[in-house]
């Protein structure tokens, strides 16, 4: 007598994925399920079904198969297909999802031979399971390397994909292997043909979850089907005086009266969206480490300054060192911190004085100049911000100024505007982000150059490498 096993409760794997209660009606697709599980019932009928039977190979039996013959005659009699061809398509459609497999192939397709197929387990039907995680796959994997079965060995790119799933759950891979170790412990105890049929039905599921590179995931849900099931429920008043009297349901009755303003609105909610920025953990992890480890020679705490730290000793010889502008007297750490960055340059009064020289020799220092003047206006307070903006406009970029710097025209007429309104601390807001964003690059090149000269430390001379 024939073992139908996908029929039977006690035979379920013991790696059935266990992610939550799964609504079978949330997925998209349920109504495509109910149709082909429908069929695949008529199929497993014991009296009108595809005939099932245990084959004799050789010296072992195999144990509830049937062949694509037979499924693709049953199909021809018992559905409305018009020829062979139709019938074979609409068997690897139901093949693609998992209602039955071949039983020695990780291709789920159907060939009209004597190939040999086996029907799926309710249990692992997508109606009934949803997307299994990753780490039930890793279970499943580490399993298959713990039995010594030719038919379990591992294709190559599963082995990749143990590989890479070791890798992503290192942590907790003693919990994993300790998982698959009990589980294939379970395995043994069945019986031996049992056995076989659930180590078959249990590869074609990851057959259909985790395919064959170049197949196609049949159960990844369409975004169209899925935006479509996230909608609200039907409106209350569906009648918008629409030729016909229905309309798309992502409109609302509000985008019917003012679509142009629903439009705008959608629009700069993409922008910000396009705007923000998303950085992923590890790569913030790194650049804090590379920022600590950079700094941490200037950090007191960590490592002992010389002179002695001022935090734990009556000496300020260091703060005095930090704090005095004489060419002689500046210690090789603070000019090391220059090279960072042309921030940390312009942020040390000694290094922005050397800076502003050695621009003025490059008869570039009105650049700076501007810049350091814009910088200097946003920290000032709301009575002395008017005079300062006259000043500033007056100095570097009004007709016939002393020290006139290149602005864009557009930019110019925008600050025009803002003089002829109340000034504010940020009139030259966007000619400084110019400034800055075309002149960094000269700016970087500059102090590259200075920093590539010797700089005269007490009496001594020291290379500063070039950032």
């Amino acid at each position: 007598m024939a073992h139908r096993h996908s029929k039977r409760s006690e035979s379920l794997p013991s790696t059935l994925p266990t992610n939550g209660q799964y609504n079978h009606e949330d997925n998209p697709n349920h109504l495509v399920y109910k149709k082909m599980e429908a069929i695949i019932e008529r199929m497993q009928d014991e009296c009108t079904g595809v005939p099932v039977r245990t084959v004799k190979s050789f010296m072992s039996k195999v144990p509830s198969v049937f062949t694509g013959a037979d499924l693709i005659s049953w199909m021809m009699r018992n559905l409305d297909v018009e020829d062979t061809v139709e019938a074979l398509h609409l068997a690897h459609l139901m093949a693609s999802h998992g209602y039955f497999f071949p039983i020695d192939d990780h291709m789920l397709t159907v060939k009209n031979d004597n190939t040999y197929y086996r029907f799926q387990t309710p249990c692992f039907w997508p109606s009934r399971c949803g997307e299994p995680e990753n780490t039930d796959y890793a279970v499943y994997l580490c399993k298959r390397t713990m039995q010594n079965k030719q038919r379990l060995e591992l294709a190559d790119y599963e082995a990749e994909n143990l590989a890479r799933l070791q890798k992503m759950f290192s942590r907790k891979w003693e919990f994993i292997f300790m998982q698959a170790e009990a589980q294939a412990k379970v395995d043994k105890k069945r019986d031996k043909l049992e056995r076989k049929v659930l180590d078959s039905q249990e590869r074609a599921f990851w057959d259909v979850h985790r395919p064959v590179p170049g197949c196609v995931n049949t159960t990844e849900v369409d975004i169209k089907k899925a935006c479509r099931m996230n909608r609200h429920s039907k409106m209350s008043r569906p009648n918008y005086a629409v030729p016909g009297g229905r309309i798309s349901p992502s409109v609302s009755e509000a985008d019917l009266h003012n679509p142009t303003d629903s439009i705008r609105h959608d629009i700069d909610v993409l922008k910000r969206k396009i705007e923000k920025r998303r950085v992923k953990i590890s790569k913030v992890t790194e650049s804090y480490i590379a920022y600590f480890q950079q700094y941490a020679e200037f950090d007191a705490f960590i490592t002992s300054p010389d002179p002695s730290n001022p935090w734990i000793s009556d000496s300020t010889e260091s703060w005095d060192q930090d704090r005095t502008l004489n060419a002689r007297e500046i210690p090789q750490r603070r000019v090391k911190r220059w090279a960072f960055s042309i921030e940390e340059l312009l942020l040390d009064p000694a290094g922005r004085d050397q800076f502003t020289k050695f621009l003025d020799k490059e008869f570039s220092g009105e650049n700076l100049k501007f810049w350091l003047a814009c910088q200097e206006l946003k920290g000032l307070p709301m009575r002395e911000v008017n005079k300062k903006v006259h000043e500033i406009f007056s100095e570097f970029l009004a007709p016939g100024a002393h020290n006139p710097v290149n602005v864009d025209c557009q930019i110019m007429e925008l600050v025009r505007r803002r003089m002829e309104n109340t000034p504010t601390r940020f009139c030259f807001e966007e000619a400084q982000s110019s400034f800055y964003e075309e002149s960094l690059q000269a700016l970087e090149y500059g102090k590259s150059v200075m920093l590539k000269g010797t700089v005269l430390l007490a009496g001594s001379y020291i290379q500063v490498d070039e950032e």
